[in-house]
């Protein structure tokens, strides 16, 4: 992996430009294994030089960062404002933040968890963006304020990109103050009222941060029952508001024959972090997607019976992983269970020497994502076989 100055950057870019060399952009290199293989012989460039916080306008409320920052870092630096970036740790990183990873490799991969219940993704935490073409010519798109919207929509045309359009140099994101208050419950019981609670949650004046289910494997690793839950997570500027929401979802889990847990923070942040997951360098980890409506029917499947589940109420977008000991087999099963239900499976970590599956199937929109790639990278040198929505060759 190369970690050039960021006064280099360019000059090693147009280099590589000019040679037709393939390679790969890169934050931190902490989860390039994920996704796709990409070619062996793609050089890696590093961002993580670029680490500097450029401009904190506390008042209004956005940050301007270079792309190798270490979100932990900059978590820590808003802290001290009393402001966060509203988005959950990736998964595989400690509790405190340890092994997130830089914000460039965040937005890269453009993978959410439970607080886009309340915030939504990380594309919309984003509002200017600059960026390294793979010619090593500088672009930028949005602007340091909230209501800029001058330039292409580049913000969420890079979010999820994986690499494949080029190298995120800054981003110039939205944060918001920290809630002085928050509390939480974990909820449990049979799967037909857990989705009843759930839906009358969803049409409730309620917000919490989060309503996320989980699966029994998961209960049991974070010390609960073995049976399905839902996990909320609420914050407010009043204790007595947060006291009072609990209680009235409380109230609506007993008519249903729900068990409720009160959490306070320490607790609920325990909680979340048994959901960011063990990693397992030779195991599987996977990105699972439905409709929110098919949730609970895609949870009550065999193929997940064993399995720890993190799935967002609202989004229906989750993990699940397990060790090298589940069979391939069961994850094209688990596929099938999602595509039926309107949803997606990503596979981000597969243990090794098991017949290769496809991180990602061809969608319908692939002439024209393949058309965008042809725009970016017309040499296809970024990120060979790694283009978000086109199955990668390799694989087949």
């Amino acid at each position: 992996m190369i970690t050039p100055e960021p006064h280099d950057l360019a000059d090693l870019v147009q280099a590589l430009h000019a040679d037709g060399t393939p390679w790969l952009p890169a934050g931190s290199g902490s989860r390039l294994h994920w996704g796709p293989p990409v070619q062996e012989t793609s050089t890696v460039v590093s961002s993580q030089r670029l680490n500097r916080i450029l401009d904190h306008a506390v008042g209004d409320f956005t940050v301007t960062v270079e792309a190798g920052t270490p979100l932990r870092e900059l978590q820590e630096t808003l802290r001290r404002e009393n402001q966060w970036l509203t988005i959950d740790w990736p998964w595989g990183s400690d509790a405190d933040g340890n092994g997130a990873g830089t914000v460039g490799g965040l937005v890269a991969r453009g993978l959410a968890g439970g607080l886009r219940q309340r915030y939504l993704g990380v594309r919309d935490q984003l509002i200017g963006i600059g960026l390294l073409r793979a010619d090593g010519v500088a672009a930028r798109a949005g602007g340091k304020v909230v209501k800029n919207v001058a330039g292409y929509d580049l913000m969420r045309l890079f979010t999820g990109s994986w690499g494949s359009l080029g190298l995120i140099t800054e981003l110039t994101l939205r944060t918001s103050p920290q809630p002085p208050e928050r509390r939480g419950l974990l909820l449990q019981g049979e799967l037909e009222p857990l989705d009843e609670l759930r839906r009358w949650l969803l049409r409730s004046s309620l917000t919490p941060e989060l309503i996320d289910w989980w699966s029994p494997t998961l209960a049991v690793q974070a010390g609960a029952d073995p049976q399905h839950a839902l996990l909320l997570g609420l914050a407010s500027v009043s204790d007595a508001a947060l006291r009072a929401q609990c209680l009235e979802i409380r109230t609506r889990a007993e008519q249903l024959g729900l068990r409720g847990q009160p959490l306070d923070p320490e607790r609920l942040e325990a909680l979340r972090a048994v959901a960011l997951g063990r990693p397992q360098p030779e195991g599987w980890l996977l990105r699972l997607g439905t409709l929110p409506a098919q949730a609970s029917a895609l949870l009550a499947e065999r193929v997940l019976r064993d399995l720890p589940v993190v799935l967002g109420a609202g989004s229906g977008l989750g993990d699940s992983w397990a060790g090298s000991d589940l069979p391939a087999y069961r994850v094209e099963e688990l596929r099938r269970n999602c595509v039926a239900r309107g949803g997606v499976l990503t596979v981000l970590q597969q243990p090794p020497g098991t017949s290769p599956l496809p991180a990602w199937e061809d969608v319908p929109s692939r002439p024209m994502i393949e058309a965008v790639k042809a725009q970016f990278d017309p040499k296809q040198q970024l990120a060979r076989g790694r283009l978000p929505g086109v199955r990668n060759p390799l694989e087949s």
